[in-house]
Formats: structure tokens, sequence, C-alpha cells
């Protein structure tokens, strides 16, 4: 049967458009997208990540309640020091007091990263956009990780800056003895070291966003929001209080042990007041312990999302 047209006549090239559908199984051809198609690679999962995480808004105010939690803490510790002669601490030490409760709003967020699409199902349409997971789960611990690390440092030396200012006028004592301070004289006056400035600024940014990426782990591998973060908490929490009620002298050995290896206690290592006995400690090989537990933790979370359903 031929195509014609409204008059009776066969339409202009109608024998050709049947020919070419002809070509093809059942007669129809193949759709053509209009849209040219490209390889997909890292870089546009880190695009899609990057996009996910600047534009939900819990992510402004938990490192918001971070910044303010650093700088606020940090400089009211400053100003309530100020009228002392001498602290009896390292000039940067203050900037201890405020991280240790702004760490918690970084690990909660690493924890939401990956949670809160299993909360709301979103991850099915993730996963179905880049279905090789282990590239999701990449892109979303680099572009944690990288802003996790640059807020916190930014943080931290604002805080540093804050109590060199305030606190730079102290002086030693006779009665202090140089070898016995954690710090660093130079004139009599109380000053900090290129090694205290890094460990206090880069250092303790670096351990932050080390806990992050390790709780953004932990929520992959637990897929609960709730318990992610629990989780978390005992982890960083439980060693130093454990170890504070341990006053028996046959639990000495294990208190000594979890007090030097408190993620806590690497943190303040870094501020140069570690909490365990040795002293001299500047919290950079347990920065380094850390970042190899989060790696192996990571690399678990990788091989169960490969290896489970959503």
């Amino acid at each position: 049967m031929s195509i014609q047209q409204h008059d009776g006549q066969a339409a202009p090239g109608a024998p050709q458009q049947q020919a070419a559908r002809g070509n093809w199984p059942n007669g129809i051809a193949p759709y053509s997208s209009p849209i040219p198609m490209a390889r997909t690679h890292l870089g546009h999962a880190l695009v899609s990540e990057w996009t996910k995480i600047r534009t939900v808004r819990s992510t402004v105010w938990t490192l918001s309640v971070m910044f303010a939690l650093v700088v606020g803490i940090g400089f009211l510790t400053a100003l309530g020091l100020s009228g002392d002669d001498f602290t009896g601490q390292p000039l940067l030490a203050g900037g201890l007091f405020g991280l240790m409760l702004g760490q918690i709003c970084v690990i909660t967020l690493g924890v939401l990263v990956v949670t809160s699409e299993y909360g709301t199902g979103l991850i099915r349409t993730t996963l179905t956009a880049c279905p090789q997971r282990g590239r999701v789960l990449l892109a979303k611990a680099t572009v944690f990780f990288g802003l996790a690390f640059v807020t916190t440092t930014l943080a931290c030396v604002l805080t540093a800056l804050i109590n060199s200012a305030l606190l730079g006028d102290q002086t030693r004592p006779s009665y202090v003895d140089a070898e016995d301070f954690s710090g660093s004289f130079e004139g009599g006056k109380v000053v900090a070291s290129g090694g205290e400035w890094l460990g206090a600024t880069v250092g303790a940014g670096l351990y932050v966003a080390l806990l992050g990426l390790l709780s953004l782990a932990v929520g992959a591998l637990l897929r609960h929001s709730a318990g992610a973060i629990t989780a978390m908490l005992g982890v960083v929490l439980l060693p130093l209080v454990m170890a504070l009620f341990m006053v028996g002298e046959a639990l000495q050995d294990v208190r000594r042990m979890l007090l030097e290896y408190s993620p806590l206690n690497g943190l303040a290592s870094l501020y140069r007041i570690p909490m365990s006995e040795d002293q001299d400690a500047t919290g950079w090989p347990l920065l380094g312990g850390l970042a190899v537990v989060t790696l192996v933790v990571l690399a678990g979370a990788y091989a169960l999302l490969n290896k489970r359903d959503v």
C-alpha cells in the first residue's frame, strides 16, 4: 500500500522512505540522540558530588557552627588568659579547646555525606547515574576531605593568630626551667616555633579532616546516620573516658595505652599539650596512624559497597 497525499497523489519520496525503513528490523530505525555523547570519568563524579555538598543547607550550617566554635572558644580562652604573665602552656595551646568541640561538627557532616542519600533513597539515583560504585565513593571522599581540610585549617590559622596576638607578651618566670616547658622561649618570652605553628594549623586541620573522612567510611559501612555518628563519638571520646576511671594499679598499663592512642591525645599533642606521659609527643605519628586506619576502613567500605545491594 502506498502513502498518498490527501488529493490522491503519491507523496514525493514515499518509496524512498519505505525503502529506508525496510532496511531495519520491524521497519523501526534506532534512536539517535541529538546530544553529543561523551565518555564519563572521575571529574564528572567530582563535579556531581561538589554540587550536592555545596547546595545542601546542612553543609553550610554545620561548617559555620564548627568555625564559630573553633574561633569563638579560642578567642574567649585567649582573652581569659591574657591577664596572666605566664599561663604555663605553649603559646598556641588555647586553640585546642574549641577544636575539641568543632571536630564533632566535621564528624557529623562526614557521616551525613553518605547516609543522607541512603535515608532518602537518592543513593539509587546516584548509582544509576554512575554504576561504578568505587568512583562514587572516591568522589565523595575527595570532595568532603578537601572541604573539611580547608575550612578547619582556616579556622585553626585564625585561632592561632588570635592566641599569638593576645598572649605574645608572656615572659618566663625564674622558677620555670625551659627544658621542662613543652613550648618555646625566645629572649625570655613565650613564642611559637615553626613546628608549633605547623602542628596547630595544618596538622590540626589534617587530623580533624581525617576523622571526618573516617566518619564518611563508617557511614558507608553502616548506612545509618544515628548509628554511624554514635560509633564515631565512641571512637573519639570513649578511650579517654575509660582511662579517667581506671584508678587501680593493675590497670595502669591499660590506662596508659588508652591515653596514648586516644584520638583526643593525638589532637592535643599537635598543640604540644599531650595527655599521655610522653611530654615530648608532637602528634604527627598518631596522625599517620589515623591515616592508615582511615584508608583501611575506606577499603572495607569500598568492598562492601560493591558486594551488597543498595
